[in-house]
């Protein structure tokens, strides 16, 4: 016998041992468990029996479950529209050059706030002086010459009273005074040219707001047809808010701003922290096609600036505020096969599966139209536990009783393990 036959034997021999062993424990466990369930005691069966009273205990009518309740009460319920929106400054100007020239001077630091008419940068003034003191000289040769126009053509009439001179030269002079007039309109108004010139030297800021990043620098030439600028002036305070409702909410929106004001309250893009209060401002004229959805836009006050112009954030609006409405938490509405309902907690701790109609739900709360009259306990934690005719026990948020029902709710509707 070869090496290699005898090596395939020994495989051979040791996978028909292992075959044995695992055969023999298979059969030594399958005994043992038979006698454990047969054993003169009964502990075995006693064991799986008492299992099978915890199951079937699940589901009977004397399980207590613990649940949690709110009152169904009567108040002033407001009625807030939510809608998802961003932040657009109020005003956005980008600060150009009025007149060609050398950029001297950049006044403003980056990022800070400016108020209107305040000097921003400064263009070489030189030429625009140069060409002022052009035009006041030219002003001052054309007023000497008008004046003189003038006592030459009193004298002339003088003369012409006398019979002296003939009209035709009055007439002349006459004419030239004119001329001299309009000449002084014209060098006044190339004055003004030039002081307007020299004025757009200064470049200013045109609003209040906050500056963006330098375009240019000191010392390159700027033109006024440059279409950069220098720089770009955001107003922030107060800011625009743009955010979009469902066209259904048209006539809600509509009326509640024939009332007058509609408040809106603007928070940051989680719905967790509020940030500021503002006003409708504009209705749009127009509801979006493709989204169904129609465009508002709200004035808010942004004094500390925390609205930043492309923030996206969540806008509520205040349409309505109905008084003595029947409110409960919107948790404890709960949909079937016959429609919405509530479980509702008797003097007796058993629950009751009440049919409701709900109007609305805004926020966390809603609004019953039918099926309630106010002060019944509703079950807002547990319900997945419940069945008509059922026994409770009410615990406190964070209670013992309230973990225990959490647990078995999440994972055995009705009790059933």
């Amino acid at each position: 016998m070869t090496a290699r036959a005898r090596a395939a034997l020994i495989r051979i021999v040791i996978a028909l041992a292992v075959i044995g062993g695992v055969v023999w424990w298979l059969q030594t466990r399958g005994k043992h468990d038979g006698k454990s369930t047969a054993a003169p005691d009964g502990s075995a069966a006693r064991k799986e029996g008492g299992g099978g009273r915890r199951g079937g205990g699940g589901g009977g009518g004397d399980r207590v479950v613990p649940v949690q309740v709110a009152t169904a009460e009567k108040k002033a319920l407001p009625i807030w529209l939510e809608g998802l929106g961003t932040v657009a400054a109020f005003q956005h100007v980008t600060v150009r050059a009025q007149v060609d020239g050398r950029l001297d001077k950049v006044l403003f630091e980056e990022g800070k706030a400016v108020k209107k008419g305040d000097v921003i940068a400064q263009i070489d003034p030189r030429p625009f002086m140069v060409q002022l003191h052009q035009a006041q000289g030219a002003l001052a040769r054309d007023r000497a010459q008008l004046d003189a126009a003038k006592k030459n053509l009193d004298r002339f009439k003088g003369l012409q009273d006398d019979q002296l001179v003939a009209a035709r030269q009055v007439e002349e002079i006459q004419a030239q005074v004119g001329q001299f007039e309009g000449a002084v309109k014209i060098d006044q108004a190339q004055v003004e040219n030039a002081q307007l010139m020299l004025d757009y030297a200064q470049v200013k800021a045109p609003i209040d707001g906050i500056t963006g990043v330098r375009l240019v620098d000191a010392g390159n030439l700027v033109k006024a047809s440059d279409p950069n600028g220098l720089v770009v002036i955001t107003a922030v305070d107060p800011a625009s808010v743009m955010f979009t409702i469902p066209q259904d909410r048209l006539p809600a929106v509509g009326a509640a701003m024939q009332r007058g004001d509609v408040p809106v309250d603007i928070y940051n893009r989680d719905g967790t922290q509020k940030l500021a209060t503002g006003k409708v401002a504009v209705l749009d004229n127009q509801v979006n096609q493709s989204t169904a959805t129609l465009r508002l836009k709200a004035v808010v006050p942004n004094p500390a600036r925390v609205l930043w112009p492309n923030a996206f954030v969540k806008a509520r609006m205040l349409v309505e505020t109905r008084e003595a409405a029947l409110v409960v938490p919107a948790v404890a509405v709960q949909r079937g096969p016959q429609g919405t309902f509530v479980y509702v907690v008797g003097e007796d701790k058993t629950v009751q599966l009440t049919q409701v109609a709900v109007g609305l739900i805004t926020g966390d709360v809603a609004m019953i139209e039918t099926g309630l009259a106010g002060g019944e306990q509703v079950v807002i934690e547990g319900q997945s536990q419940l069945r008509p005719g059922g026994r409770v026990e009410v615990v406190k948020p964070g209670g013992r009783g309230e973990g225990k029902g959490s647990g078995r709710g999440s994972g055995a509707p009705n009790g059933r393990p």
